[in-house]
């Protein structure tokens, strides 16, 4: 298999790296940078918990390769809370919420909001609740994520 040289910056590290051509994004944050808040679920793209920020846009790390990611910023939930620990405003909001439970979906939830609510042009609710429904939580009911969803829009939970 060919090997091909990446450089990315992940939560504004500098990671240089030589990766196999068929490495997914997902296994190369996992197991070569180690960023195991990237969770891999169905492999498939459906399941939405290995979520990362990829140049401001949230994507599905198990459907793009590494060597697709070369030069790219990438933020993962590990990268989202402040140096000292305080939490980012989605993170948060979903503990204040109950958005989570057994934790598994969360960091792709939180990612997906976090890559929407991040920016000058905020998502109002009816985007952040389609934006959830690309995410699979097989504990909470999702009645928690969408409170927390409709709190960040700014919108009465």
């Amino acid at each position: 298999m060919s090997t091909h040289p990446i450089q990315l910056t992940i939560n504004g590290r500098r990671h240089d790296a030589t990766v196999e051509g068929r490495l997914v994004l997902s296994d190369f944050l996992r197991g070569d940078a180690g960023y195991t808040g990237v969770h891999v679920g169905c492999e498939h793209g459906v399941c939405g918990a290995c979520t990362v920020i990829v140049d401001g846009l949230a994507v599905r790390s198990c459907l793009m390769l590494a060597v697709q990611a070369d030069g790219a910023a990438i933020t993962t939930v590990e990268g989202l809370a402040a140096d000292d620990g305080t939490l980012h405003p989605v993170q948060q909001t979903m503990r204040d919420e109950h958005g989570l439970q057994c934790g598994f979906c969360t960091p792709g939830i939180v990612m997906t909001l976090a890559a929407l609510t991040g920016g000058p042009n905020k998502a109002n609710s009816e985007t952040l609740l389609n934006a959830l429904s690309g995410h699979i939580c097989r504990c909470t009911g999702y009645q928690g994520i969408r409170r927390a969803a409709l709190k960040l829009a700014g919108d009465a939970a």
